[in-house]
């Protein structure tokens, strides 16, 4: 397949490396263009060894999102706008702009003028990740699926999402996210005594990651059953840990601080726990989900991820709540915690089995066949 591809995104997350060296495998020629080497509030060093990138002249804004779930957040708006002489010069034979903002509108714009150059935007949202985001970005989105000549969705809440534009199912390319799982595919399954029950989040602490009505039920869990000793491991870090440091626990629940690891040594981490918590309360989808059941790790997951609605089945690869209903939390609490130790042995298989095929190959397959599609 020749094609001289160019793929517009904000920057280079470590976890999408690996996917987008099998996508240039794939294509003749594939040019990334970032808006910046790496967002002010991410830990990770820049790395784009492999790919041809380019960093584009760009304008970043900070601005408050609100969610009707109850938290808020400083996000970051990237406004590269050298978008336009980037594609004329470059002259791609297919666009995949993602983020659908300003980016994506520049490259909407080039699109209409060469129509020899469809787009494909790739909608990596969910329906509780664009809640609260304004009028605005609503008119805009509004106006620019329509546009697209196809578009790639993480799962069945982006597709919905995009649904409401217009957008045709034929148009529609189901590419989850994805990452390199082998090293996490290496831990042992296999989880004795105290650690098969032994907790673990991993993460940003944000209010958005739904740690406040998750350590609220971890005390009510422990309040509950006073006799038997949690432990929860936490690895990141955030503006809101100082927080949870200070929360004041039952004596028979233990948290083990980690701080902040580098991304080659998480499979340690996840070799340590028995149970993955991922208590989101808005989420695009939630890569730790798949490192998780890489790992073996059953999920307690959030349905306002959607890596949860397409990955953990209820009893089978772990249970599903939503976060700001207490009630649904503690169930699923009640539910993990006293599953028998020969159920979580196959719900380790099961969950390992369940994310073996989403592969950073499989998914760059699923990339061609879009733009296969766009370029018939």
């Amino acid at each position: 397949m020749a094609k001289r591809v160019i793929l517009l995104t904000n920057f280079i997350p470590p976890y999408r490396l690996p996917l987008y060296r099998a996508l240039a495998d794939r294509v003749g020629d594939l040019q990334v263009a970032i808006s910046t080497p790496m967002e002010a509030n991410r830990n990770w060093t820049p790395n784009w060894e492999g790919l041809n990138v380019k960093v584009q002249k760009n304008l970043t804004l900070r601005r408050k999102w609100r969610h009707p779930h109850g938290f808020s957040e400083d996000i970051y708006v990237h406004i590269p706008y050298d978008t336009l002489s980037l594609l004329a010069d470059y002259r791609p034979d297919v666009i995949i702009s993602g983020e659908m903002g300003l980016r994506t509108l520049q490259a909407a714009l080039y699109r209409r003028f060469h129509p020899e150059s469809p787009l494909i935007l790739w909608a990596t949202v969910s329906e509780y990740s664009e809640r609260g985001r304004g009028k605005l970005r609503d008119r805009l989105r509004r106006w620019l699926v329509p546009q697209a000549d196809a578009l790639l969705v993480n799962g069945k809440s982006g597709a919905r999402y995009v649904r409401q534009f217009g957008i045709r199912d034929e148009q529609l390319f189901y590419a989850p996210y994805t990452t390199n799982i082998e090293p996490f595919l290496q831990v042992p399954l296999s989880r004795n005594g105290d650690r098969a029950y032994r907790l673990l989040y991993v993460g940003q602490f944000l209010e958005r990651k739904g740690m406040i009505p998750l350590f609220s039920a971890l005390k009510r869990y422990a309040e509950r059953h006073s006799q038997r000793q949690l432990e929860l491991i936490l690895v990141g870090d955030g503006p809101l840990r100082p927080q949870l440091e200070r929360e004041t626990i039952p004596d028979n629940l233990t948290l083990n601080w980690i701080g902040h690891v580098d991304y080659g040594k998480l499979p340690e981490i996840y070799a340590q726990a028995g149970m993955f918590l991922f208590p989101t309360l808005a989420d695009e989808w939630g890569l730790v989900t798949n490192e998780a059941m890489a790992a073996g790790l059953p999920v307690l997951g959030s349905l306002y991820g959607q890596s949860v609605e397409e990955l953990v089945e209820e009893g089978k690869t772990g249970w599903t709540f939503r976060p700001d209903r207490p009630e649904e939390l503690d169930r699923a609490l009640e539910r993990a915690l006293a599953t028998p130790p020969e159920a979580l042995e196959q719900m380790r298989v099961s969950a390992r089995d369940r994310i073996a095929s989403i592969t950073p190959e499989r998914v760059a397959d699923r990339m061609v066949e879009a733009i296969e599609f766009v370029s018939s």
